[in-house]
């Protein structure tokens, strides 16, 4: 896996299962545009109808309501620009810790934007939401809600339940960010009172480049690209039938792949082994709900940069937070929102795992691990003496 031994940054993207790498070659075995009415066409569209079933059913959601994307960042600027439009919103609100493309999305509405806080381990704070909801009441404007579901960087979990009680099915608008949620959490999205979701092919083990938005039957307005009338009007342009099909191949395999690789347990494993290395270790989120594939931790006086270079060296791949912030090392949004010190928040390395974890990939992560502090701690005492 070029010069990478041991693969621990599934929130970044998830290596491909064989079932996806399967689908996607046996679909370029096909020819034909999925719009053509000739047999050809007809099976290209069958192809994508049943991907477009297998994505539905993992999401607890109709095959109708499932819109093929580009990508999730895709899906989430349909559905904040798009909605924003589609619902004549006055304002965005969206939390301090959500992703980029949620924050950027927002932004390009040209509305006023509304942050809601997080505590200290990275909830949203209800308060503030009641706040906006009253003011919006007085103002008589409609909002446009984005959450995250799951936190890419912490894995902390909202109380979605909560928040889709305090903004209501018609009240306002609810797009969420189920990136991170999808395949791992029983998102049910039918029978929620979230108006849309965005979901992704890559954190699940289907092929990068493709996604989802799933949009209740009173968002089929919510377009961005009209095009040619394609996804029943909603996303224009043809069909991309390889990654399609691997999503659709990644829908079906992956819950069971996940569940079967025990990631809840090996997470755990990590914080033990780590605390037990060093008794000043900081998890982030420790104490909320967390999704159990993930752990974000920083030790102090350890720079995430040094960190992950050392391990990359040892062929130890994680990250220190979201892989889509130009690659670089520094301090995050989330931690900073958080109240995180700067200082700590700079050390912030994130271990993903995921489908095709093993045992023997936490030994050998807590191995490197342990010698990146030995070096930390002689590089101490000799500047101490």
């Amino acid at each position: 896996m070029n010069g990478t031994s041991v693969y621990l940054d599934h929130n970044a993207s998830a290596p491909l299962l064989p079932e996806a790498g399967d689908a996607v070659r046996a679909a370029l075995t096909m020819t034909g545009n999925p719009s053509s009415v000739h047999a050809a066409g007809r099976a290209v569209r069958a192809a994508i109808d049943t991907a477009r079933g297998a994505v539905a059913g993992a999401a607890g959601a109709m095959r109708r309501d499932v819109v093929f994307t580009g990508s999730a960042t895709e899906a989430l600027t349909q559905a904040i620009i798009g909605g924003a439009r589609a619902f004549a919103a006055a304002e965005i609100v969206v939390g301090a810790t959500e992703h980029a493309a949620v924050l950027r999305a927002a932004e390009a509405t040209e509305l006023p934007v509304t942050r809601i806080g997080v505590d200290d381990q990275g909830r949203w704070r209800h308060d503030e939401i009641e706040a906006a909801l009253a003011r919006l009441d007085v103002a008589g404007g409609l909002a446009l809600f984005a959450l995250n579901y799951v936190n890419n960087e912490t894995g902390v979990v909202q109380d979605l339940a909560a928040i889709e009680a305090l903004v209501g099915p018609t009240r306002h608008v609810l797009v969420v960010d189920a990136v991170q949620a999808f395949g791992k959490l029983d998102l049910g999205f039918a029978g929620r009172a979230s108006d849309m979701m965005a979901i992704s092919a890559h954190k699940i083990g289907g092929p990068a480049g493709i996604g989802a938005l799933l949009m209740k039957p009173h968002c089929d307005d919510v377009r961005l690209i009209p095009g040619g009338g394609q996804e029943t009007g909603r996303r224009g342009g043809t069909e991309a039938l390889l990654p399609i099909a691997g999503f659709g191949a990644a829908a079906n395999a992956f819950a069971a792949a996940y569940r079967a690789a025990g990631v809840k347990a090996l997470r755990d494993r990590i914080e033990v082994e780590i605390r037990a290395l060093t008794d000043d270790v900081v998890v982030f989120g420790a104490a909320a709900e967390r999704m159990g594939n993930v752990t974000s931790f920083a030790v102090p006086g350890l720079a995430a940069s040094v960190a992950m270079m050392a391990l990359d060296l040892d062929g130890i791949a994680i990250s220190s937070g979201s892989a889509c912030s130009s690659g670089k090392v520094g301090r995050s949004h989330v931690l900073a929102a958080m109240g995180v010190r700067p200082e700590l928040a700079e050390g912030a390395l994130r271990v993903s795992l995921g489908w095709n974890t093993l045992e023997t990939d936490i030994d050998a992560f807590v191995a490197a691990f342990a010698k990146v502090l030995k070096r930390r701690q002689t590089k101490n005492k000799e500047a101490a003496a």
